[in-house]
């Protein structure tokens, strides 16, 4: 046989096992709580978080772990940043396969429920939030944890799905509209109690007004961006939630292809043509154009509300660009004013499964530290967050916190003003159904949006055909079909879907492989029966 097709043969053959590591890992053992911490063990756990360009955060998550190993000398904890928690999560799937995972990891329900598909890979807390010795306020934690009942209740009902809690709530958050008051009242309008949809687009449309020399009658400047909305995929959630459109069922259906969405999006697609609205992923952060004065209305998290005002601690643009003007914080526009909704956001923890539980107990244990109100308290204080414990909230610490607003950098008005929105509109705030391929259907919201904003700006035609071909095109990329959908059985059986065309061509290659072995030997035997005849 020629030596070289030996030799990729082998080579095929040694690549067999790889390809089957890649398709997911085996699992783990189902994770039990120990019924003794050992303390005359060293551990080393590893703590993934997401940190921007805010130091202060940086240096909490430090004294939060050299405070912890303090109290427990035998656990070191290994901390690794992260700038987004796209990467966290695509991070901690690349290392599923090969069970590299961290042992805590900040990240969001819909992140964890795709975790799962790997079997046992993520703890269920459900054991340990209430154990006597190690749970929750437990008699041998060796610090002032919350007990269950003092973690907001629809925070931690957030971190429960496939039949577990999952997760502790780290931090809260929402959306917030913050706006050019100076802007709004020069124009005529003054805001309402409750900031609506059609005054939002209203009062954006009429900021494209230009002068005779071509810049624009609200700021005198060449360039405005009236409406500006950071998260597109919380924008389309939001208007289908508040116009009882359909998106999604706890039973993981997609209902987001609908004829509300379209509606939503021809309204869309009008301002988008009048140029009183884009997206960040378009146009760049609103806080940018916002402070800038070239912005009127820019939605963003209340947790980036340093971003967000002439007088911001973290603006990104440069003094002499900065235009003077007084900042309002409203809820984001709503269809219905007596019926607010808004989504409820914010990162939690979850600790993932080893083969030795005494290490997730160790990671349990620092898990905890992080709802402390220490922790709680100092984080929360660094943007527009809310701490996720009423041990917390109710503290005489945060509560003069919030009472100093304006005083000083450390309490800017406009980060406060966020808190106490979000605050006073918690009973207002919905989650999205958690389940294996959420994060992809909430990817998909926002590329809806996207993809309309863009075909306006470049003058293609919007029409029933378009949105069909949308619809269509959006449920392939993001695969909503439901072909080769991952799922989370109660058992926790996996399903990893179709294998990846690199898997496939590799197979396709091995059978190639063998069928010409084949041909060799029947070739070489046909030859021996012509040499015997």
């Amino acid at each position: 046989m020629n030596k070289k097709l030996i030799c990729l043969i082998l080579s095929l053959c040694m690549l067999l096992p790889l390809l089957a590591g890649c398709h997911g890992s085996r699992g783990l053992r189902e994770f039990a709580v120990p019924e003794e911490f050992d303390t005359n063990r060293d551990y080393e756990i590893t703590f993934w978080a997401k940190n921007d360009t805010n130091k202060t955060q940086t240096h909490i998550y430090q004294k939060a772990i050299a405070e912890f190993q303090a109290l427990y000398p035998n656990i070191r904890v290994n901390l690794r940043l992260y700038t987004d928690y796209g990467k966290i999560y695509n991070d901690v799937i690349t290392n599923i396969s090969t069970n590299t995972t961290p042992n805590v990891c900040i990240t969001y329900p819909d992140h964890i429920a795709t975790y799962l598909t790997g079997t046992n890979v993520v703890a269920p807390l459900d054991e340990l939030l209430d154990h006597p010795r190690y749970g929750l306020g437990g008699s041998d934690v060796r610090f002032t944890s919350p007990r269950s009942g003092e973690i907001i209740p629809s925070f931690l009902n957030e971190c429960s799905f496939a039949g577990h809690c999952y997760a502790l709530p780290f931090m809260r958050s929402t959306e917030a509209c913050y706006i050019n008051k100076t802007y709004v009242e020069a124009m005529g309008y003054t805001l309402p109690d409750t900031l609506t949809w059609d005054f939002v687009w209203e009062v954006a449309d009429a900021a494209t007004k230009k002068n005779a020399d071509g810049t624009f009658a609200v700021n005198g400047q060449k360039v405005m961006i009236p409406f500006i909305y950071k998260s597109t995929d919380n924008m389309m959630i939001q208007l289908l939630r508040q116009s009882g459109g359909g998106y999604s069922n706890d039973q993981g259906e997609v209902l987001l292809f609908n004829d509300t969405t379209k509606e939503l999006l021809y309204t869309i697609a009008k301002h988008v043509k009048k140029g009183s609205f884009s997206t960040f992923k378009i146009s760049s952060y609103p806080a940018n154009f916002l402070n800038a004065g070239q912005c009127i209305f820019a939605i963003d998290s209340t947790a980036g509300a340093t971003w967000m005002g002439t007088h911001a601690p973290l603006s990104d643009i440069s003094a002499d660009k900065l235009v003077e003007f007084e900042t309002s914080v409203m809820p984001i526009p709503q269809f219905d004013p007596d019926h607010p909704q808004m989504i409820s956001q914010g990162p939690s923890v979850c600790v993932f499964n080893k083969g030795d539980p005494q290490e997730v107990l160790a990671s349990w244990l620092f898990t905890q530290y992080l709802l402390t109100n220490d922790v709680q308290i100092a984080y929360s204080e660094t943007e527009g967050y809310v701490p996720v414990t009423s041990m917390a909230q109710d503290s005489d610490e945060y509560i003069d916190y919030l009472s100093r607003e304006g005083q000083d950098v450390a309490h800017y008005d406009v980060k406060i003003k966020a808190v106490k929105m979000l605050l006073a509109n918690s009973d207002n705030t919905f989650v999205t159904p958690v389940y294996n391929g959420s994060a992809s259907l909430r990817d998909a919201a926002g590329q809806l949006i996207e993809n309309v904003t863009k075909s306006v700006r470049r003058k293609e035609t919007v029409d029933d055909a378009y949105m069909d071909k949308l619809f269509a095109d959006v449920t392939s990329l993001y695969r909503l079909d439901g072909a080769g959908r991952e799922s989370i059985s109660a058992e926790g059986a996996e399903d990893l879907g179709p294998l990846p065309g690199p898997s496939k061509a590799l197979l396709l290659s091995l059978c190639a492989a063998w069928a010409l072995i084949g041909a060799y030997t029947l070739r070489d035997a046909a030859k021996k029966r012509n040499k015997r005849v």
